[in-house]
C-alpha cells in the first residue's frame, strides 16, 4: 500500500511539473512567435480568421521533456524503463522537430511524402527497439501493424487539430485514460509519460482557448502528442482478465482515429486524395449544424471520457460483457458516421 501511495505521489508530480511549465512557457513562446512572425495564416480550409502564433507545440514538448528528465532524479528507474523513456524522448523529439520545420514552412509545408518518410523511419526504429505489438503472430505482422499504428495515431492527432482545444484536449484525456489503466501495474514508463503529456497539454489549453492570447500548437505539438500516445498504448497489458481488452487503446483514441478514417473516406468518395486538406471533419460538420466550437469540443471530450470508462471496463469484465461493449460501441460509431456524412459542408 505504501509503495502504491508513493508511486501515486510521483505520478502526481510528473503531472503537475509539466502543467506549471507549460502554463509559464506558452505565453513566452507566444510573444516570440509574434515578434518573429511565426504565424499560421488563414486559408480556404482553415477555420481561424486572423494570423495566429504557432509555437504552442514547443511549450508542450519542452514541458514534457523537462518533466521526464527531472523525474529521473526523483526516482530510481529500472534500466528497461529508463531506456523506454529515452526512446520516447528521442522519437518524440524527432516528431516535434518534423512538425516544427513543417510549421516554419507554412502555408506550403514539407509535403506529405517527406513527412511520411520521417514518420515511418521513427516508427520502424521504435518497433525494432522492442516497443511494439507482441501478441500477433507471425512476428513480422505484429511488427508491421505496430509501425502503421504509430504513424497512424501520430497523424490522427494532426488531422483532428482543426478547432481550438480539440486535439490537445483529446491528447490530455487519452493520456489520463492510459494512466488509469496502467497505474495499478508496473508499466512505469507508460505512467510517467502519460502523466507528463497530460500536464503539458493541459497547460497549453487555456491559451489555445483564449481570444486575447490565442496560440496554436501546430504540427509540432500534434505529431508529438500522437507519437507519445501511440507508444504508451503499446506498453500496457490489457488482456489479463479479458482477451478483448486489447481493444482498449482503440476506445481511448477513438475520436481522433474516427475522424481520420471519416475524413479519408469522404475525400476518396469525392475522388480527392486523402492526404490533401479539406473541411470534411466531423467537428466542422457539427459546427455546420449550429454547435459552437466550444460545444463541439465539449461533446468530443465527453465522448472520450465515456470511451475511457468503457476501455477500462474492457480490461476488467468477463468476455461476454466485452463482446457486448465492442458490439454496441461499434454499431454506435457506424450510425453516427452515417448521420454525420449526410451533413453538407
Amino acid at each position: 500500500m505504501s509503495d502504491l501511495l508513493g508511486n501515486f505521489r510521483l505520478y502526481l508530480l510528473a503531472f503537475i511539473l509539466p502543467l506549471l511549465l507549460s502554463l509559464g512557457l506558452t505565453p513566452l513562446l507566444r510573444m516570440l512567435a509574434v515578434r518573429f512572425g511565426h504565424l499560421d495564416k488563414p486559408t480556404d480550409i482553415k477555420t481561424h480568421k486572423t494570423p495566429t502564433p504557432l509555437l504552442g507545440g514547443t511549450a508542450i514538448f519542452a514541458a514534457f521533456a523537462v518533466s521526464l528528465v527531472a523525474m529521473r532524479f526523483y526516482t530510481s528507474f529500472p534500466t528497461g524503463t529508463l531506456r523506454d523513456l529515452r526512446l520516447i524522448l528521442l522519437g518524440g523529439g524527432v516528431m516535434f522537430a518534423l512538425g516544427f520545420i513543417d510549421d516554419m514552412r507554412k502555408p506550403y509545408g514539407l509535403g506529405f511524402k517527406t513527412k511520411f518518410a520521417v514518420q515511418f523511419a521513427v516508427a520502424i526504429f521504435t518497433a525494432l527497439y522492442g516497443i511494439r505489438i507482441h501478441f500477433i503472430q507471425p512476428d513480422y505482422l505484429g511488427f508491421a501493424l505496430s509501425v502503421l499504428w504509430i504513424v497512424g495515431v501520430s497523424n490522427a492527432f494532426n488531422i483532428i487539430d482543426i478547432m481550438d482545444g480539440l486535439s490537445a484536449g483529446q491528447a490530455a484525456l487519452a493520456a489520463f485514460g492510459f494512466l488509469l489503466i496502467a497505474f495499478p501495474s508496473e508499466s512505469i514508463y507508460v505512467n510517467f509519460a502519460s502523466a507528463s503529456l497530460a500536464g503539458a497539454a493541459l497547460g497549453f489549453l487555456p491559451y489555445n482557448f483564449s481570444k486575447k492570447y490565442k496560440i496554436f500548437m501546430g504540427d509540432s505539438g500534434s505529431l508529438l502528442c500522437g507519437f507519445v500516445l501511440a507508444v504508451v498504448a503499446l506498453g500496457t497489458r490489457y488482456s489479463d482478465v479479458n482477451p478483448l481488452g486489447v481493444y482498449a487503446p482503440l476506445f481511448i483514441l477513438a475520436v481522433p482515429i474516427y475522424d481520420t478514417i471519416f475524413v479519408s473516406v469522404m475525400r476518396l468518395k469525392r475522388g480527392h486524395s486523402p492526404f490533401l486538406g479539406s473541411r470534411d471533419h466531423f467537428a466542422l460538420r457539427l459546427e455546420k449544424l449550429g454547435f459552437s466550437p466550444r460545444q463541439v469540443v465539449r461533446l468530443a471530450s465527453l465522448a472520450t471520457l465515456a470511451l475511457v470508462l468503457f476501455a477500462w471496463l474492457m480490461t476488467q469484465v468477463p468476455v461476454a460483457w466485452g463482446v457486448l461493449i465492442v458490439a454496441v460501441l461499434g454499431l454506435e460509431f457506424i450510425l453516427i458516421g452515417l448521420a454525420i456524412a449526410k451533413i453538407k459542408i
